[in-house]
């Protein structure tokens, strides 16, 4: 217990009970503390009356008295009890007062009611005091003043003082007993249905409830809307502040006297508005039930001196929405450095003996002190926490520490705070998660209750950087699953230009099935490729990589873009797995500015030609992959002109539970319309500006500008005839001499076309086919057959060997050479320089 805690609300009307009272008229006023206490009570009573002036007369005696609590006993209306009114400083419960005491016994409130005579009790007289419960605290002292008129009541205030209540405090406390004016009985504007706007009275027995029309405002709803139950406003509370909430509505969860929460009220448009709530239970007799009276208020045209209990509240329900370490260090910026007038806060993770920043407000590296600017994006300066004694003792003791202005520091800490350094050790689970530390600039005065506000902000901000940290961790793996199972990097493609985008979903931590793919083919083809896998989790993703490594394989096998999607539908069924993926594959053909689509239940492309108009591809699509075993999926024909702009999506950016798919491609159309495809990946954000986040999203989009050289192109079908490598050697040299490709060329290409030609008739069966290409003075001889055997190259070779050396040649007169699948089979191909 820290005696003479204050509260906010105090400390805002009176700044020290040992300095200086600012009066009504802004005047400073010095002098006794009881002629400063008259002062102040005389500027409470006199302002206009207010729903809190009980409660602001209570707080002159937090100050003035350096009273830990100070509360108001009245009779019920029975007068057979007496009921705790009003209250302010720390809880009742903390030293074992009573909501209520009979009015004819033995305790120290009923014998003042009775008698009007004053009782100081110290330790020592407590402890014969059988109805007096006391704390485990050896200074714990009672007072107990009768209210004017007689019988109206008692002024109940507790101490943590040796040796009890000085004179002064009981000059102080006389005073404030003599400003108390007890308020009218609440329950009687309750019972005549007269509530003022703010008000509210709520029968704890039915649920039945009776509310002003500021309240019923304040929750937007209309009179007329509103049937009387208290669970049609709870209804439109956040989900988070209900447990706070039923404590108050319930009574056996109930306080008399000393109820105040803030909690947030749902809103039609905008984040949650918070309100505040006063209230206190008066009790049944004569048939009636148990009544909880009081106000609810909009928090934020209240005093902006909240209590220190709302300040931590309100710190809780932005912890609980916070998800990353970031998102922690800003909530504790938010709760702390204005209420607290701090001019700089810095939060720390503790890793490994060593604590390394998350958060520094200011964010400008000259507000911090010079020894910080070294490793000013990484470590505490010297870190690791033993270089610093007074940090590594504070976080020893696992408590927070204060030093004033002029405490002897080691230069790391004490150019944080020259005016008052307070550390707060942040403990979770167990061990320290991190530390906290507040600087001021000017000397700051800590009064006790900026101590037990900064105690019970590090434990709920310990915890809170414990979950972050783990939701960091694991969002940093998922992401990098997700990064591994895309490509890196799109390669660069003959005639255009492509650009991708990612977006992870926003609402948890699950990777999604979303891909893309950009595959070169042969021959200046390009396979684009955007799919998704059903569901967010591990499975999804694994799956994902799968279907993308099944469907680039397929693709440069040389198959057509029907039988890639049909190979890949075939696969994910073998695979027997419950999940099922989505896909729109699209062959484009760089050299004629065609291309063919195929859809497996996915969205169709969207193009944008290069007048600016935008389509959507009326492309006959198939079933998604995995579901059906004898399925097809139709080709659909599209043209690209150069200038156009292919974009392929996800459902996730354009579909939602507030948005339908017809809508959301619709919008993607305008706003590729309206985009300068000159900047494709310009498009691409922009496309994306204002995604919704609830389900993966991804994009790829495709600008056509058609080659600008194309290439020389020639087939011949080698026929199975005893002259058949003469005939592809005659075709070959007319050909060349055609492309006008020098002599010394041609000599080099028949040796090759003869070896390749000879080695598909002598080793393989079916069609063989001989393709010739010139591009950029870059020729290319390829032989394609019906085997997929590769031609090894041969490691040894004897002199009466009588075959094997035609690679060996092959390799040595090309520049490059290899193999690649082409539907069923393989091409051999090799590439020569030609001399200029």
């Amino acid at each position: 217990m820290t005696p003479g805690a204050l509260t906010g609300a105090a400390r805002a009307a009176h700044p020290r009970c040992n300095g200086e009272v600012a009066s009504k008229g802004a005047a400073v006023v010095r002098g006794t503390r009881t002629e400063r206490a008259e002062v102040a009570l005389e500027t409470v009573t006199a302002a206009p009356a207010a729903p809190d002036r009980l409660r602001r007369v209570l707080e002159q005696a937090l100050v003035f008295a350096v009273a830990a609590f100070a509360g108001v006993y009245t009779p019920g209306d029975d007068s057979s009890m007496l009921f705790l009114a009003e209250s302010a400083g720390l809880p009742r419960t903390l030293y074992g007062l009573r909501d209520g005491y009979p009015a004819v016994g033995g305790s120290p409130v009923a014998e003042v009611h009775r008698t009007g005579r004053p009782l100081w009790l110290g330790p020592d007289e407590l402890a014969d005091c059988p109805e007096a419960r006391r704390t485990p605290s050896a200074d714990f002292s009672l007072a107990v003043l009768p209210l004017r008129p007689a019988g109206s009541g008692c002024l109940v205030a507790v101490g943590e003082h040796p040796g009890g209540f000085g004179t002064d405090d009981r000059a102080c406390l006389e005073l404030i007993a003599r400003a108390i004016a007890v308020p009218a009985h609440v329950a009687a504007a309750a019972e005549t249905g007269e509530l003022r706007a703010d008000a509210f009275s709520l029968a704890v027995d039915t649920g039945r409830v009776e509310v002003g029309d500021g309240i019923l405002a304040l929750f937007g709803i209309g009179r007329d809307e509103f049937d009387g139950r208290v669970e049609t406003l709870l209804g439109l509370t956040v989900p988070e502040d209900l447990p706070a909430l039923m404590s108050v509505v319930e009574a056996d969860h109930m306080t008399i006297g000393d109820r105040e929460l803030e909690f947030r009220v749902l809103q039609a448009s905008g984040s949650p508005k918070w309100l505040r709530l006063r209230g206190r239970l008066l009790p049944g007799g004569e048939g009636r039930p148990a009544c909880l009276v009081g106000t609810v208020a909009d928090a934020s045209t209240l005093r902006s001196d909240i209590t220190d209990v709302a300040r931590v509240q309100r710190l809780a329900a932005a912890l609980a929405m916070a998800g990353t370490v970031n998102d922690v260090g800003q909530a504790v910026v938010a709760a702390l450095r204005e209420p607290l007038r701090a001019d700089r806060i810095a939060l720390a993770e503790l890793e490994n003996e060593r604590l390394v920043v998350t958060v520094l407000d200011p964010p400008e590296p000259e507000a911090w002190p010079e020894v910080w600017r070294t490793e000013w994006r990484t470590e505490w300066p010297d870190a690791p926490v033993r270089a610093m004694p007074t940090l590594a003792a504070a976080l020893r003791a696992g408590r927070a520490r204060i030093w004033p202005a002029g405490s002897p520091l080691e230069p790391a800490l004490a150019d944080v705070g020259p005016g008052g350094l307070a550390v707060l050790p942040l403990p979770a689970g167990g061990r320290m998660a991190g530390a906290c530390l507040i600087g001021w600039d000017r000397p700051h005065d800590f009064g006790a209750d900026e101590r037990a506000l900064l105690t019970a902000c590090a434990g709920l901000t310990g915890q809170a950087l414990l979950r972050a940290h783990a939701f960091d961790a694991e969002h940093e793996l998922v992401g990098m699953l997700q990064r591994t199972l895309l490509p890196r990097r799109l390669p660069r493609l003959p005639g255009a230009v492509a650009v991708a985008r990612y977006l992870p979903t926003t609402a948890g931590l699950e990777v999604g099935g979303d891909w893309y793919d950009v595959i070169p083919l042969a021959d200046n083809h390009v396979a684009f490729v955007i799919g998704d896998v059903q569901g967010h989790n591990a499975g999804a993703a694994t799956l994902m990589g799968q279907m993308r490594t099944a469907l680039r394989a397929y693709a440069t096998e040389g198959h057509t873009p029907d039988v890639v999607v049909a190979h890949a539908n075939r696969l994910l069924l073998e695979m027997e797995t419950d999940l099922f993926a989505t896909c729109c594959y699209v062959d484009a053909d760089m050299e004629q500015g065609t291309a063919w689509c195929v859809r497996a239940g996915h969205l169709p492309p969207v193009l944008r030609h290069p007048d600016g108009s935008t389509e959507i591809v009326a492309a006959e699509g198939g079933p998604p992959l995995g579901v059906l075993g004898q399925a097809e999926f139709p080709m659909t024909p599209l043209g690209l002109r150069p200038g156009t702009v292919l974009a392929l999506t996800t459902d996730g950016l354009v579909e939602s539970a507030e948005v339908d798919i017809d809508v959301g491609l619709d919008r993607l159309t305008r706003a590729l319309a309206a985009a300068d495809p000159g900047h494709l990946g310009q498009v691409a954000d922009a496309l994306l500006t204002g995604a919704h986040r609830s389900d993966d999203v991804a994009l790829l989009l495709m600008r056509y500008d058609g080659m600008a050289v194309r290439p020389l192109r020639e087939t011949w079908t080698v026929w199975r005839l005893p002259e058949a490598v003469r005939h592809a050697r005659r075709f070959t040299r007319r050909t060349l001499r055609a492309w006008s490709v020098s002599p010394e060329t041609i000599d080099t290409a028949l040796l090759i076309v003869s070896e390749l030609v000879t080695n598909a008739l002598v080793h393989t069966g079916g069609q063989v086919r001989l393709d010739l290409s010139l591009l950029n003075h870059r020729l290319r001889l390829a032989v394609a057959d019906a085997s997929p055997r590769s031609p090894v190259k041969p490691t040894h070779i004897g002199w009466e060997a009588t075959g094997g050396r035609g690679i060996l040649l092959v390799e040595a007169v090309s520049a490059a050479w290899g193999t690649v699948p082409v539907s069923g089979g393989k091409q051999v191909w090799a590439e020569i320089v030609p001399e200029r």
